[in-house]
């Protein structure tokens, strides 16, 4: 593969950086939908309506536009029966299976720390509840 002067560094990236490829890859495996759709897909081939079904709370529209972009980025591979009715399947292409682990230590941990987010955020609420008779905000 030839490469010009200073690819080498755009293809490993930066995220910090704007115009940098791989900020655009982290957004998709960032995605909540994407976390749950390759955790849907971690045991093999599936159909869509079981992905949705598995997925609770997904629209069709947003779990198509989920797994049409995990296919364009090499994560999903998506397969067309030929049988009537047409049959379509998808599962977890190798650079996919690869995103198990990362994203299983992700549940892992937000599973973990629950009862501390939790509380946490109980109280900030309680900490930033408006006064009953203010209107004004900080925000």
């Amino acid at each position: 593969m030839v490469t010009t002067p200073g690819a080498e560094s755009v293809l490993r990236g930066s995220p910090y950086r704007a115009d940098c490829p791989t900020r655009h890859i982290l957004d998709r495996i960032g995605d909540r939908w994407t976390v749950l759709v390759v955790g849907a897909l971690w045991d093999g081939s599936v159909r869509f309506s079981e992905v949705r079904r598995r997925v609770e709370g997904v629209s069709q529209k947003m779990l198509t536009q989920t797994l049409r972009g995990l296919e364009r980025d090499g994560l999903v591979r998506r397969t067309v029966y030929p049988e009537v009715p047409v049959r379509v399947e998808y599962t977890l292409t190798e650079a996919g299976r690869t995103l198990r682990g990362p994203l299983r230590a992700l549940e892992e941990w937000s599973i973990t720390h629950l009862g501390d987010v939790s509380a946490a955020q109980e109280a900030y609420d309680r900490a930033n509840r408006p006064a009953s008779d203010s209107t004004a905000s900080d925000y």
